[in-house]
Order: structure tokens, then C-alpha cells, then sequence
């Protein structure tokens, strides 16, 4: 059971690191369409690791109540420690995708906000952005 686990869970991750991968692509092409359409599938496969994680640590703490005087590392097979540092790996890399594609994110939304500023100068009225009087150029004539 815990071997499926691990190795269901290595395919969640497999998924979502190349999620991951194309949302980089789609944001250096500026594909965003196909990015917001791939979120309800990232939070499902998310969700889903989360379910398999906690499984997991189930079925480790099931077996180490039933075995207090071994350590960890002998109550898994080989197998089971070679899906363990799988599981690390896959986590590691998708920690450094989503920190590469955090700081597009940032980079491009910095880009917008500026062009939009400069479109639509807004100054600050209490707690909310207005629309300056120099935007008048962006009234409609009829």
C-alpha cells in the first residue's frame, strides 16, 4: 500500500511539474489563455498529492507504532526508500520551476501595471486608485 502511494504520488508530481513547465513556455510566448485554463487541473492534481501525502504519512506512522524499536530505515524495502528520494527530487524541482515561473509572474504583472499607469495615470484618493485628471484623453465622443 505504501509503495502504491509513494509511486502515485511521484505521478502527481511528474504532472504537475510539467503543468508547470508549459505555463513557463505559454508565458514566455504570452499564452496566457491556455495558463488559466490549466489551474482548475493544477489545483486538482494538487489536492490530489495532498490525499496521497497524507496517506503516507499514515501508513509510516501505522507502521512505526507497530514497530517502536526499529528505526525507519529498516522498515522499508529498497523499493520504498528509492520512492521516498524519488519524492524528494520531484518536490525539490518543482519548488525550483514554480520559483522560476513566480519571478515571470512578477516580472510580466510589474509590466502591465506600468503600462497601465502610463496609460491610465491614477493618483490616490483615501484608500482607493482614481483615475487623474490628466486621463480625460480617454473620454468617448460621441
Amino acid at each position: 500500500m505504501l509503495s502504491y502511494q509513494l509511486q502515485s504520488a511521484i505521478k502527481d508530481l511528474e504532472s504537475l511539474i510539467s503543468l508547470s513547465q508549459e505555463d513557463i513556455m505559454d508565458i514566455r510566448e504570452a499564452k496566457h489563455n491556455p495558463q488559466f485554463e490549466r489551474l482548475a487541473i493544477k489545483e486538482e492534481k494538487i489536492k490530489s498529492f495532498e490525499q496521497k501525502k497524507a496517506m503516507i504519512d499514515r501508513e509510516i506512522s501505522k507502521l512505526m507504532t507497530a514497530h517502536p524499536s526499529k528505526p525507519l530505515s529498516d522498515l522499508l524495502d529498497n523499493e520504498q526508500h528509492q520512492q521516498l528520494d524519488s519524492l524528494k527530487e520531484h518536490l525539490s524541482a518543482l519548488r525550483e520551476i514554480n520559483q522560476q515561473y513566480a519571478k515571470m509572474v512578477l516580472s510580466v504583472g510589474a509590466f502591465y501595471n506600468t503600462l497601465l499607469e502610463r496609460v491610465v495615470p491614477t493618483q490616490m484618493e483615501g484608500y482607493q486608485k482614481v483615475a487623474s485628471s490628466e486621463a480625460s484623453f480617454l473620454e468617448v465622443r460621441a
